[in-house]
């Protein structure tokens, strides 16, 4: 039986992501900070972990309790919108600490029993801003920027070993929380400086207002990282949504 670990499982991506692969028979190991057994359905199939993926001991725990898997998934991440003079030092850390810390720990836990199989997927989810660049997303892109060069790189020294690896690059998608939660933590931070302030509006309208644009579903998503991990033929860099793939194009 196939097993799946994978990383930000309440809400969004990653738990439509653990949903799927239920639904297909998989194993799933779905992890999150605080575990909410009421987001899965039931079933013998289904493990539920606390995982912080900036805290190293959580990561070992939940790796250590998970057991054999076949198939990593790095969707744990945190967004950010602002100037990069108004994002302090503790936002720009820790949102390192997440998206490319975390999914860096992550791997290099999963990987010595993958080595030893001679097999295993990973997948990183990372995002279409590294396709194309954003006012206000400087360090949200340079966070997974540095995930796509880990990946690329990755991919070349495990290969040999039987092991894959793909990046997974998601669109603008409003219907979840994660922009959402970008937008919240940028208000809640309340530093940009006075100068920004009539540009960040602007800026700030273009996301709100979806109006005549192509925006990336959460079921695009769900689709790369599934024929990332089931396909062996599937590409290193997958652009999910339809602007991610216009992006890309």
């Amino acid at each position: 039986m196939n097993t799946v670990m994978i990383t930000g499982c309440s809400s969004g991506f990653g738990l439509e992501t653990a949903r799927h692969f239920l639904e297909k028979g998989w194993s799933v190991v779905a992890t999150m900070r605080k575990p909410d057994p009421t987001l899965l359905p039931v079933t013998d199939k289904l493990r539920i972990l606390p995982l912080d993926t900036s805290d190293r001991s959580s990561i070992a725990n939940a790796v250590s309790e998970a057991g054999p898997i076949d198939a990593m998934v790095n969707n744990a991440g945190v967004g950010w919108l602002a100037p990069f003079e108004g994002t302090s030092d503790e936002n720009l850390r820790r949102i390192f600490e997440t998206n490319t810390f975390g999914t860096f720990e992550m791997t290099r836990a999963v990987l010595p029993q993958m080595r030893t199989k001679g097999a295993g997927v990973i997948v990183n989810v990372s995002s279409s801003v590294t396709l194309k660049p954003l006012p206000l997303a400087s360090v949200y892109t340079a966070s997974k920027a540095a995930v796509n060069a880990f990946t690329e790189c990755l991919a070349l020294e495990l290969t040999p070993l039987g092991i894959r690896t793909h990046l997974v690059l998601p669109g603008q998608a409003p219907t979840t929380s994660f922009g959402k939660n970008a937008m919240a933590l940028m208000a809640e931070a309340n530093s940009t400086p006075a100068d920004y302030q009539a540009f960040v509006g602007r800026v700030m309208e273009t996301f709100r207002d979806p109006t005549g644009k192509e925006f990336t579903e959460t079921d695009d998503v769900v689709q790369a990282i599934w024929n990332a991990v089931i396909d062996e033929n599937s590409p290193l860099r997958i652009p999910a949504g339809r602007d991610s793939v216009a992006l890309a194009a």
